[in-house]
């Protein structure tokens, strides 16, 4: 089931905080004293979301909050779109899809809260992360074994390109036999 699931995804969307990291936000002082906001982000999450870009699989992420943190994650992960300051996801999510013309069943989506759950409902693979309040982890088709921040995202990205049969010319690429 799972593996089917997976096999489908032509885009995969996610939330950021819980999910590209672990919840957590920090202010730092900038050079003027003033308090910005910063959060980290998984490296091993980064070139996994690069190998879906070499694979043709979309990507994207919509949060709730605006973060220049995410916005210059995002553009490291070369996401195709990033969407933030939007609790009310569901418009987002039509727009993305009609976008790339895709229908649910293609799409998997990774979530941890709440606000995460009505997106959930409307895609063909929806995946909570393992930090995910119960709630969220009651609707999904997988969930992960690690915590959002922790490795979460690159669990997910090499469940879908297993189910793809594209896992072994990634390991190949990095010399790894299989």
């Amino acid at each position: 089931m799972i593996n089917h699931l997976a096999s489908r995804v032509k885009l995969l969307l996610m939330d950021v905080d819980g999910v590209m990291t672990d919840g957590r936000l920090y202010n730092v002082p900038d050079p003027s004293g003033k308090m910005v906001e910063t959060k980290g982000f998984d490296s091993q999450d980064g070139i996994a979301l690069q190998w879906l870009q070499w694979k043709g699989i979309k990507t994207g992420l919509i949060s709730g909050r605006i973060s220049p943190a995410t916005a210059e994650r995002a553009a490291q992960c070369k996401f195709n779109y990033v969407y933030q300051g939007h609790i009310e996801k569901i418009p987002i999510l039509q727009e993305i899809m009609a976008d790339c013309g895709l229908h649910s069943d293609d799409v998997a989506y990774i979530g941890d809260d709440l606000t995460d759950i009505v997106v959930m409902h409307r895609v063909g693979f929806p995946i909570a992360t393992a930090n995910a309040r119960q709630e969220v982890k009651n609707e999904a088709q997988y969930v992960t074994r690690v915590p959002g921040g922790s490795g979460a995202v690159r669990e997910v990205i090499e469940l879908i390109l297993q189910a793809q049969g594209l896992w072994p010319e990634i390991m190949a690429k990095y010399e790894v036999p299989v």
